[in-house]
């Protein structure tokens, strides 16, 4: 397989997700302003939608968005314990978090790394994610992970989105900071970020 990346980017949940399962796997980074990879390919040719992450599978098919790639990674070795076998609830909450992050986080943040977007809506944008957090703050009050004591694909994506909330200097409730330091130190998670040359 072969992953499609870009540094610090939400490429980064498969990146961490494929260490987490022991998958072999290359990484080949991606500039996403000339859309070109690393070696210099025309990135908008491997993926049309011209951003990561893209999973290239060893039959040839490329996978892309965030979540079904988790969730295709995690199924490659179930014994990981990185999803809960299919057609279970608990898969289902699985997949219940994964989209909370995916459209009530992640895409929240897109103003906020958009030197156009007017302040007001960046403002409203932060206060979304603010209460987000609170949400997630309560979960963590009670549950080490998002799905209890499991480390999880969703776990990784969570905490690549709060890497960015770091970086933009947001507040944190200490629940969800104390969740965020418990996957940071995980030797995978390390592995991925000194892998993307952020550690």
């Amino acid at each position: 397989m072969k992953l499609f990346y870009t540094p610090g980017a939400c490429s980064q949940s498969p990146h961490i997700a494929l260490r987490e399962a022991g998958l072999a796997f290359d990484l080949v980074k991606v500039d996403l302003r000339a859309k070109k990879t690393e070696g210099g390919d025309d990135f908008a040719a491997i993926n049309p939608k011209g951003y990561v992450p893209a999973l290239l599978l060893d039959n040839g098919q490329l996978l892309t968005e965030g979540p079904a790639i988790v969730q295709y990674i995690a199924d490659q070795k179930p014994e990981s314990g990185l999803a809960p076998k299919n057609g279970t609830l608990e898969r289902y909450r699985l997949q219940e978090w994964l989209n909370f992050i995916s459209t009530e986080l992640h895409k929240q943040f897109s103003p906020l790394f958009n030197p156009a977007a007017p302040d007001a809506w960046k403002d409203t944008v932060k206060g979304n994610i603010a209460r987000r957090f609170a949400h997630l703050a309560e979960h963590f009050k009670t549950h080490q992970f998002l799905l209890g004591d499991t480390f999880t694909v969703a776990d990784g994506y969570l905490f690549v989105v709060l890497n960015w909330a770091k970086m933009m200097k947001l507040d944190i409730p200490a629940a969800v900071a104390e969740f965020h330091a418990r996957v940071a130190a995980r030797p995978k998670v390390i592995e991925a970020l000194k892998a993307e040359g952020l550690a």
